[in-house]
């Protein structure tokens, strides 16, 4: 959904949608299994930088919930997680801040997106706004064993037959420094 600043200058814009698996490209970070239910409003907010210029910012306030799979950090297998946040977001066109001196930026400041030209996607601020409610660190369960550093196999479902110990000759140096530094 584009909500486009010419539109939204004659009245606000409500958004009630159901987005379905794949409407929202999340990369390799996450994929979203069902369907991504979000509702808010869009509206334009005239910011007065002078007598002569106004810059026309979107506010983009609402939630949303759906439930995406992340890969275990150890074994790389799925792990459903489901998501539901709300956001409040401000963006400003890309050219407003373009200022051929440095100034230091409010705090408030830093909380400021960009849109280009004259039109915000809601798939492009839902992308954003999913991945930065991801966990940073997600395990399958608390126990995982991950996968074999040798073979690759995972360990949670199959027994490796690989050795434990340096799997790289370099490291045979430091072989025996534990039972040296205990000593």
């Amino acid at each position: 959904m584009e909500f486009k600043v010419s539109e939204l200058e004659r009245e606000p814009i409500e958004f009630d949608l159901e987005l379905a698996p794949g409407a929202v490209d999340l990369g390799q970070e996450a994929t979203q299994v069902g369907s991504l239910a979000t509702q808010g409003q869009a509206e334009v907010l005239h910011e007065h930088r002078g007598p002569k210029e106004i810059v026309a910012d979107i506010r983009l306030r609402g939630q949303f919930a759906g439930r995406f799979e992340v890969p275990c950090a150890r074994c790389v297998e799925p792990v459903e997680i489901p998501l539901a946040a709300e956001f409040d977001l401000i963006f400003r066109p890309a050219a407003a801040d373009r200022e051929a001196t440095e100034r230091s930026i409010t705090a408030q400041e830093t909380e400021i997106g960009y849109y280009l030209k004259d039109s915000l996607l809601l798939e492009d601020v839902l992308r954003e706004q999913v991945l930065l409610s991801l966990p940073v660190r997600t395990l399958c369960k608390p126990d995982c064993k991950g996968l074999c550093q040798r073979c690759g196999a995972n360990r949670n479902s199959q027994a490796c037959s690989c050795e434990d110990g340096p799997s790289d000759l370099r490291w045979e140096a430091l072989s025996g420094l534990r039972s040296r530094i205990k000593s």
